[in-house]
């Protein structure tokens, strides 16, 4: 069924437990589901008393004017169920949806918080987990928990009728119930088993899929086939050994379903002959024997859903646990750009060893900024502390004087420009990728970015323009249209501050000198820029040049004396320029 709802933009619940919040805005259509439960349940009982007074009363007397009497009531009853059951599925579709609609942003948030912090495609599994529990709000499932409280009082008109038909019933509910258990026992280790070597096989396939050139090019398709093919068939042996306790337990509770609707029958005729029930109570109690044991044959075939939910709100609370909501935090001005590091270290997720060590700068707001240093120096670390994406362990980060936690995350993302080493696009047009996909982006600011990024004509020269669809991870275009198209969303609306990280590395002759220009037009107009470069044209334009070694700041000076340290080979202090702080040259 599709929901034609009104859907609204989603706020962040500043401080909350999204999941908690979405439990509470569904409680109220829980609780009429169970009022409803209630007199659907009583007017079930509408059955069993009709079969009793036609099979006791009107057969007896042969009185047409009692059936067709009985026959509009009955009927009216069933009308008025039927009415109240559609109402009820309507009210718990309403209410999933309704959940839906309260956790997803914060479920989102966290989703993408988490997987900075702790890098696991796992995470993404608690979108899917949203859906497992609406789906359980709109599913059969929910509604056995609704009617299983009316169990005891349809075992109590069973025992009414005679004790023998209590018992049964009672009976057979502790064997199904037992039966439902085992399967469960028997079945759970293994299929856990299952889902985690499914989960990697499919992991390793679109890994090895996203590098299918290489795969061809290199002759390693069969090496990876085959180890995929050892995580795909360790999935399957789990599965098949859950299958195989599962179906001695499913052919068991099977046998059982049907032996009772037999032996219920067969305890009436028993009871008819010893006259102890009479024929009306022998079909009554069969009916009010089925509804007894209907709910938890519901929930044993639901079990799995029941499973997978608890499952999911545990994996849900996890996340939101690990990765809450920022707090509310005062909207602060627009920044100028001033970027300071005082005694920052950082290390990357999930890891405690260290990548930076007592880092200390003062980038001046309108600073073109230079950051040298060899490979795996802590450049991209230093970046990725400076935009706010890696929290610092130690120390503080501080943009116009404010620390970065002080800041709206998003307020704080729209005054930043972030070109990283390996561009990723998103499905989408070219002009989306440029406004960082903004619902209410302004095309001049679109095209003027990519102007400023020297992209223009080339997205001209492309089928539809800014129109055009650039697939999964823009790998329609070539390495250096995406990294111009890359600054270009850095570029978009001319944020306070810019940091390219070895933004050259895909770009030929006339990509550079589209860079060169941008990076010209952002000192122009005062925006702060970080390069992390190498190459001497691209750090001419660089005001200051910070030098790296082992995750330290080495040296941090004016250009000229950087560049003339460097070409010396010289290990020296560099003096204070008085417009940002000097790190003084470490021996180490």
């Amino acid at each position: 069924m599709t929901y034609h709802g009104k859907i609204q933009r989603d706020e962040p619940h500043d401080g909350a437990n999204a999941l908690q919040l979405a439990m509470r805005a569904t409680r109220p259509a829980f609780l009429t589901a169970i009022i409803f439960g209630f007199f659907i349940n009583l007017f079930g009982l509408a059955g069993p008393i009709y079969m009793l007074q036609v099979y006791d009363r009107v057969l007896t007397s042969r009185n047409l004017a009692t059936l067709v009497a009985l026959t509009l009531i009955v009927g009216f009853i069933y009308a008025t169920t039927a009415t109240l059951e559609a109402l009820r599925a309507k009210l718990l579709i309403r209410s999933g949806v309704l959940f839906d609609q309260t956790a997803r942003a914060d479920v989102f948030r966290a989703v993408q918080k988490a997987s900075v912090l702790q890098p696991s495609a796992r995470h993404a599994q608690c979108l899917k987990d949203i859906d497992t529990i609406r789906e359980f709000y709109t599913g059969s499932g929910l509604l056995a928990c609704c009617d299983i409280p009316w169990v005891p009082i349809y075992l109590a008109a069973a025992f009414f009728l005679n004790p023998l038909y209590g018992i049964l019933a009672v009976a057979a509910g502790l064997i199904t119930f037992s039966l439902a258990a085992a399967n469960e026992w028997l079945t759970r280790r293994s299929l856990d088993q299952a889902s985690r070597s499914a989960h990697v096989a499919t992991t390793r396939a679109i890994s090895t899929f996203r590098n299918a050139e290489v795969l061809q090019a290199m002759g390693m398709t069969e090496s990876l086939r085959l180890r995929w093919a050892g995580d795909h068939e360790a999935a399957l042996n789990w599965q098949s050994l859950a299958s195989d306790h599962s179906s001695v337990v499913i052919s068991a509770t099977r046998f059982t379903r049907m032996f009772l609707q037999s032996l219920v029958l067969g305890l009436g005729a028993y009871l008819v002959i010893q006259r102890q029930v009479t024929p009306g109570m022998m079909i009554a109690a069969s009916i009010i024997v089925g509804k007894a044991l209907s709910p938890v044959e519901i929930a044993i075939g639901q079990w799995k859903q029941f499973t997978a939910t608890r499952e999911a709100r545990r994996r849900l609370t996890g996340l939101l646990q690990h990765a809450p909501p920022a707090p509310a935090v005062l909207k602060l001005p627009d920044p100028r750009g001033r970027i300071t590091f005082e005694n920052v270290g950082a290390h990357a997720p999930g890891r405690h060893t260290p990548i930076l060590s007592n880092v200390t700068l003062d980038i001046p707001a309108g600073a073109v900024f230079g950051l040298v240093g060899p490979s795996a120096a802590g450049k991209s670390s230093l970046l990725r502390v400076m935009t706010g994406v890696w929290p610092p362990s130690s120390g503080t980060v501080r943009l116009d004087g404010s620390e970065l936690s002080h800041w709206n995350p998003d307020d704080l993302g729209h005054n930043i420009g972030y070109l990283p080493q390996d561009v990723e696009l998103f499905p989408g047009t070219v002009g989306e990728n440029i406004s960082r996909f903004a619902p209410d982006a302004d095309a001049k600011e679109i095209i003027a970015a990519a102007e400023i990024a020297g992209v223009h004509e080339m997205i001209q020269q492309l089928a539809d323009g800014y129109n055009t669809q650039i697939g999964e991870g823009g790998h329609a275009l070539s390495g250096g249209q995406r990294q111009l198209i890359g600054l270009a969303r850095a570029l978009y609306g001319l944020p306070a501050f810019v940091v390219l990280d070895e933004p050259d590395s895909s770009l030929d002759s006339l990509g550079e000198r589209a860079l060169l220009q941008a990076i010209a037009t952002l000192k122009r107009v005062g925006r702060s820029v970080v390069i992390v470069s190498h190459k001497q044209n691209i750090l001419s334009l660089a005001d200051f040049i910070a030098v790296m070694h082992a995750g330290r700041i080495h040296a941090v000076g004016p250009r000229e004396q950087i560049v003339n340290a460097l070409l010396e080979n010289r290990v020296v202090a560099i003096p204070d320029t008085g417009r940002g702080r000097v790190q003084p040259v470490s021996a180490a």
